[in-house]
């Protein structure tokens, strides 16, 4: 499948509705459930959490995400940015026991979303290495995700954190185990963005 990749931009917020309307999980989330306070998520909804992501976008140093278009129709999405961004992430029981590290060196992949008639086509893929390749144009010292483990059987309400293999597949390690179905997994870059300088 030829796919282009485009980073996140006011421009393309048409094209983010297009897709995240093509699912009800994603149409309410609009990739705000790790961003802000849950009572405000849910009390926004579909719309309230668009003005967020909006807002964010307007005032973000970096792109909110990335978008998979297969000719012109957007067909995946990925969150991806500082680690600091996502707030309610860290406070999560997989994340509680972080690091010292700083939350704005670390990149996190949060969420992965594919419209259903093109996945397994690897689309997943192909964002979660251009995300690595952002994460090393604004300088990451690594980039993580907190997928679920290769034990973990899927359910459809929350496989948007992605899975083991897939992280795998793009050079992330397990950095540790939080609980028996979810990994913290890390792809260090900092000699691979030392080498591009």
């Amino acid at each position: 499948m030829m796919l282009r990749i485009e980073k996140v931009t006011g421009d393309l917020i048409d094209d983010v509705a297009k897709l995240f309307g093509t699912d009800k999980i994603t149409n309410d989330c609009w990739c705000m459930w790790f961003i802000i306070p849950v009572k405000d998520f849910h009390s926004a909804g579909s719309k309230g959490n668009r003005a967020s992501f909006c807002n964010l976008l307007a005032k973000s140093e970096h792109p909110l995400g990335l978008l998979a278009y297969q000719g012109e129709e957007p067909v995946g999405w990925c969150a991806t940015g500082p680690r600091s961004r996502y707030v309610r992430a860290l406070k999560t029981p997989t994340y509680r026991e972080g690091d010292a590290e700083s939350d704005s060196d670390i990149w996190l992949v949060p969420c992965l979303f594919v419209r259903k008639d093109v996945r397994g086509h690897g689309v997943s893929q192909a964002l979660l290495e251009a995300a690595v390749d952002l994460a090393k144009e604004n300088g990451a010292t690594a980039i993580e995700g907190f997928p679920f483990s290769k034990s973990k059987r899927r359910s459809s309400g929350d496989i948007q954190v992605g899975f083991e293999p897939l992280f795998s597949s793009c050079g992330f390690e397990v950095k540790r185990t939080p609980s028996p179905g979810r990994v913290v997994m890390r792809r260090e870059l900092k000699n691979e963005t030392q080498s591009r300088k």
